[in-house]
């Protein structure tokens, strides 16, 4: 009893000295998303880190983008068609050289799809070109922003194998990029598949860890109901730790977690805080999910909208990022 009002009581006071706010995939709500445009906008409304996916090309280079494949939702060919949809019609990433993808156009929303119903406010910027990592590190330096850190997710899982490379040559890419551009302390590595951060923390255990999780319908890498355990967790059964993710990002070597925010409450985030394990919540848009997740005393927020995050922290009073 003791132990869960200790952990009531420190997710409720909000231990974090300052929340982290992070622009997803940029800033998804405005522009469009993991691009340099969205990443600029990100920069101006002001951000402590800009929150984006990789992948990998046929000729090994490591690319911005969400999807292992060309996403017919927002990408059009040379003559401005959008791609068609459906598995058998998927272009992969790894298929392409690097010069093939920039043949492609994703500054734009298709209109017809659900993607659009979701970001009504997202301003096209036709022409935009799906960037290389070190597109981004280079725009960044040339602002002249040394303060700015990026949160870079491995998008690969452990069921599409043939849609990416291997989880070990996937960092060994993107460890590369990153150490060639002389960014190795301005990074944190993040995945929802945990062999790619048990392999970074092994080959560059400088570099930050975060351990991305979902205990929805939509997403399960946890597995906490299932006995075998999860595919996506690195050999770590959620049985064997009572079910508490943070206990078994502890296991892991982990000090950040990065949840799905409907999955939080109170008491998880204080057991978090107990195993000194910060806490990041994903994807915080809607005003009352932010107020929410500021009650529970996250210490960072990844928001498709991170000017509605600011906001929300300035009514409070809290220290904002510069911009």
């Amino acid at each position: 009893m003791r132990f869960l009002l200790l952990i009531l009581i420190l997710a409720l006071t909000g231990c974090a000295t300052r929340v982290e706010l992070q622009g997803h995939r940029g800033a998804r709500g405005l522009l469009p998303e993991n691009t340099l445009p969205a990443f600029a906008k990100a920069l101006d409304i002001g951000v402590d880190v800009l929150e984006l996916d990789t992948g990998v090309t046929k000729d090994g280079v490591v690319v911005i983008a969400h999807d292992a494949y060309l996403n017919p939702d927002f990408t059009r060919d040379k003559n401005g068609n959008w791609l068609e949809s459906g598995v058998d019609k998927r272009v992969l990433l790894k298929s392409l050289t690097f010069s093939e993808t920039q043949a492609y156009d994703v500054g734009r929303i298709n209109p017809a799809s659900e993607y659009a119903k979701r970001f009504p406010q997202q301003r096209p910027v036709d022409g935009t070109r799906i960037p290389k990592l070190a597109d981004l590190f280079a725009m960044v330096k040339g602002l002249g922003d040394k303060r700015v850190k990026f949160n870079i997710e491995t998008k690969l899982t452990p069921f599409g194998r043939s849609d990416t490379l291997e989880p070990e040559a996937f960092i060994d890419a993107l460890l590369g990029a990153i150490k060639e551009a002389g960014m190795m302390e301005r990074v944190s590595i993040q995945s929802f598949d945990w062999r790619t951060l048990k392999i970074a923390q092994q080959k560059a255990p400088m570099i930050p860890t975060v351990f991305l999780s979902a205990q929805q319908k939509f997403l399960d890498n946890i597995g906490a109901e299932n006995r075998e355990g999860s595919a996506w967790t690195a050999g770590l059964n959620a049985k064997e730790f009572a079910g508490s993710v943070p206990r078994m990002i502890k296991a892991a070597g982990g000090k950040i977690w990065s949840p799905y925010f409907g999955d939080l409450d109170a008491t998880k985030v204080g057991a978090a805080r107990v195993l000194g394990i910060r806490v990041i919540a994903w994807t915080v848009n809607n005003p009352k999910d932010i107020e929410k997740m500021l009650d529970l005393g996250v210490d960072g927020i990844i928001s498709d909208y991170p000017d509605r995050v600011r906001a929300a922290m300035a009514k409070r009073g809290m220290a904002l990022p510069t911009n």
